[in-house]
């Protein structure tokens, strides 16, 4: 039987959200024409804000702007290995690395669940010490290039919950896995803290901190 530890990337393991990062730091690297298009992320940002299309829809029109409409896997690559370079250098919290220390040390099983594409969390939790990871994945075409398109569901809310699930099952852990620990810096994250057995909220921002005093839920602060 595992134990396992599900551990939230962006603002949880690190301390900025990795995702507009990762889109500057393809443009810069790669074709810095594109950074003529920030002013339209911005806007595109608003009109999410706005209740006009949803997360999974403006990641989408991000990537195709500042990364483009599709890419080689062979151009992206490097992008990936430098853009994870930099994050575990400059962008991960003090207390996820304790948090994951003491957990491997615990022996439990070391999972990235994360609304963040598969493309570079993947990269980052190699270099953490992750086990597994569950992201959001990208559409590759039959071209072979990556398309600015989520295959299958955004990594989000209920649909963590539900990426999880089908990784337990796929895992043949299902009914079989040991004590679940959850930690999460976002309230979106709620379907997940209530399946986890020891849901742990990281500097919580003020809705989950109310939930998470509600529910008698641990609050730690990672630095």
């Amino acid at each position: 039987m595992s134990d396992l530890a599900v551990y939230d990337l962006d603002r949880t393991v690190t301390r900025r959200p990795t995702y507009t990062l990762f889109l500057l730091h393809c443009a810069l690297r790669r074709q810095q024409w594109r950074l003529l298009f920030a002013p339209v992320v911005l806007v595109a940002m608003l009109v999410y804000a706005a209740g006009l299309f949803d997360r999974g829809r403006l990641k989408e029109i991000c990537q195709w702007l500042l990364i483009g409409p599709r890419v080689h896997p062979r151009q992206i690559k490097p992008l990936v290995e430098s853009f994870a370079d930099a994050t575990i250098a400059h962008n991960v919290r003090p207390g996820a690395r304790k948090a994951l220390a003491r957990d491997k040390e615990q022996g439990r099983r070391l999972v990235l669940a994360t609304a963040s594409y598969r493309l570079y969390a993947e990269a980052i939790a190699a270099r953490l010490g992750f086990d597994d990871v569950i992201g959001t994945g990208s559409f590759i075409g039959l071209d072979e290039r990556v398309h600015a398109r989520i295959a299958g569901e955004n990594c989000y809310g209920p649909a963590k919950l539900r990426m999880i699930a089908d990784w337990v099952d796929k895992s043949g852990l299902k009914g079989v896995h040991g004590h679940v620990r959850f930690y999460s810096d976002h309230a979106s994250d709620q379907p997940a803290f209530e399946w986890a057995d020891e849901p742990v909220a990281v500097n919580p921002h003020r809705r989950l901190k109310r939930l998470a005093t509600a529910r008698g839920w641990m609050v730690e602060d990672w630095g």
